[in-house]
């Protein structure tokens, strides 16, 4: 090799040596607004008395992901402190309602989805994700709820509530919810 092809070489390995160095770029989320779906009287299409067409829809099935559980009344998030994957006191009535609905209803599944504040990296939020809904799990366990009916998934910053970047918005996104499957 001549040195032009060396040197040509060597720069497009440094080129791309650097590129894998690029930090991510935040990307803002635009907030969704979620609709259940309703259940709509219906029968077929048809003509009705006067000959008229009418159209009506088939009720529509609810989705496979329901926060139904023990009712509305009951909190199903639990909230962390920075840095912490440590139930604190406060949420143990959250723990002891939804533990006694879990023990009260067998068949009963829930989703305990860890998540973090958006500070830090995806792998280490993840992480932290995991061991909050871990600790969520095993108090739920402490009370008597079959690890059967639990699953502990991490979204790490992946799902935020709040999408500021407050201290109040960061303290929102710290917790672990609990979502009853069908």
């Amino acid at each position: 090799m001549n040195m032009r092809t060396t040197l040509v070489f060597t720069a497009l390995a440094a080129a791309l040596a650097l590129g894998g160095c690029a930090s991510p770029v935040p990307v803002k989320q635009a907030p969704v607004e979620s609709k259940a779906p309703t259940a709509v009287e219906g029968g077929t299409a048809g003509a009705n008395a006067n000959g008229a067409g009418q159209n009506q829809v088939a009720a529509v099935q609810a989705p496979a992901e329901t926060n139904a559980g023990p009712g509305p009344n009951v909190p199903k998030s639990v909230y962390f402190a920075f840095n912490s994957y440590t139930v604190e006191s406060q949420y143990t009535p959250v723990l002891n309602a939804n533990a006694t609905y879990l023990t009260q209803h067998p068949q009963a599944h829930v989703q305990l989805q860890g998540n973090t504040d958006a500070r830090g990296s995806r792998e280490y939020n993840l992480a932290l994700g995991q061991k909050r809904a871990d600790a969520v799990m095993k108090g739920m366990e402490l009370l008597g709820v079959k690890p059967s009916q639990m699953e502990a998934i991490s979204y790490g910053k992946e799902k935020p509530k709040a999408l500021g970047n407050t201290e109040a918005d960061y303290a929102e996104n710290r917790r672990v919810d609990i979502v009853y499957q069908r």
